[in-house]
């Protein structure tokens, strides 16, 4: 290799690394970031909520995605505005508020189609490796709880 082409190797390697990370990147300091387990979902009104044998998990990148599977062992259980055949599956991108404690994620795709291009709100409230969504409309009546893999 002849001298011009080492130092303009060693100029190119010395910019890469002085350029700024994606913004998207930045996201992975989130203690939303990561892989976790269900270890249960409850449905009902405030106060009254009960436990439905669900399992799934969500995920959450350091890039900016996200994605949802949760099943009902019930496959003949009534379709929901987010699943149906007791499975819930989709994907997107997703921009938390840390201090808000809640993130927005805009559906790509779903097994449930009229969900794609919607954007949901959350709450999230992280305690070590345990991890509760709720929705931000009191009324839809849901708490997921997860335990990161």
């Amino acid at each position: 290799m002849t001298k011009f082409k080492i130092t303009a190797f060693a100029f190119a390697f010395a910019l890469a690394l002085l350029m700024p990370a994606p913004s998207f990147a930045q996201d992975k300091t989130s203690p939303l970031v990561g892989a976790w387990r269900m270890t249960s979902l409850e449905f009902g009104t405030e106060g009254n909520l009960q436990p439905v044998p669900y399992s799934g998990q969500v995920v959450f990148t350091e890039f900016g995605t996200m994605s949802v599977q949760a099943m009902n062992p019930d496959a003949n259980a009534p379709a929901t505005k987010y699943e149906m055949n007791g499975y819930e599956a989709y994907y997107g991108t997703f921009s938390i508020d840390d201090d808000a404690k809640t993130f927005v994620v805009t559906v790509e795709s779903s097994l449930v189609r009229n969900l794609i291009g919607q954007s949901l709100t959350r709450i999230f409230e992280v305690s070590g490796d345990k991890l509760v969504l709720t929705p931000t409309d009191p009324a839809e009546g849901w708490r997921a709880t997860y335990e990161r893999f």
